[in-house]
């Protein structure tokens, strides 16, 4: 390895996030800012929300619901016809 190309390593590089949260990371630069981090990412917070604005969602919940209304007529003639 040539010496003198390569970055200074930080091993414990601190990491603020726009939360507050503040966390340490092995790093090329001794301080990074970020606005997203685990403790606040909608994904990891489980404050996740699904933006349905063609409607997707509640097309596919109403072929769910019709599905579940079939089989359970099926089954239901099933249970009449062995009855006979």
């Amino acid at each position: 390895m040539k010496k003198e190309i390569h970055p200074t390593y930080y091993p414990r590089a601190e990491v603020h996030c726009a939360c507050g949260h503040k966390f340490y990371v092995g790093s090329t630069k001794p301080k990074i800012e970020t606005e997203v981090c685990s403790r606040c990412h909608p994904f990891y917070s489980g404050a996740e929300k699904i933006i349905d604005t063609a409607g997707l969602v509640k097309k596919f919940e109403a072929r769910r619901r019709k599905s579940e209304e079939l089989k359970k007529k099926a089954s239901t003639k099933k249970q009449k016809k062995e009855k006979k």
